[in-house]
């Protein structure tokens, strides 16, 4: 009998997230075993790894607290691919592309979940209009 977690969608989606992460971080330079490659490598197994322990045996409330531990490490994969492509490592484009949308998507998935398991809860969102770097001020203005 499969345990709760492994019958979530939202579980489901985050191996497949994990596994893009892994074969995005084997192609980063030597250089960076230490740091990004174990950094992103660790924050995408943390998004399955908390959707997992928060769905066995909590209540609504603490499971909702998991998947904001989820959301918290998905966005630390989203820092680390910003980080790559800054750095133009292989696999930044294709790889990277794929994964971004991949994060979205997570994303998008993991705050419905949550809202569900504790709606009366006030969860603060950004607006993702505020980060739209073409309306962003001049820096130099």
């Amino acid at each position: 009998m499969p345990f709760k977690f492994e019958r979530l969608e939202v579980w489901k989606a985050s191996l497949d997230y994990v596994d893009l992460a892994y074969k995005l971080a084997e192609g980063l330079p030597a250089g960076e075993e230490y740091n990004l490659t174990s950094q992103l490598r660790r924050a995408a197994t943390s998004v399955a790894l908390n959707i997992a322990e928060g769905s066995t045996g909590q209540t609504d409330k603490e499971h909702a607290r998991f998947i904001g531990m989820a959301i918290r490490s998905l966005v630390e994969t989203v820092a680390c691919l910003r980080l790559i492509e800054r750095r133009k490592y292989p696999g930044h484009d294709v790889l990277g592309q794929e994964l971004d949308l991949k994060a979205q998507e997570l994303a998008r998935r993991l705050h419905t979940l949550r809202k569900v398991l504790d709606p009366a809860h006030g969860w603060l969102r950004e607006r993702a209009e505020e980060y739209d770097a073409a309306e962003a001020p001049d820096e130099n203005a």
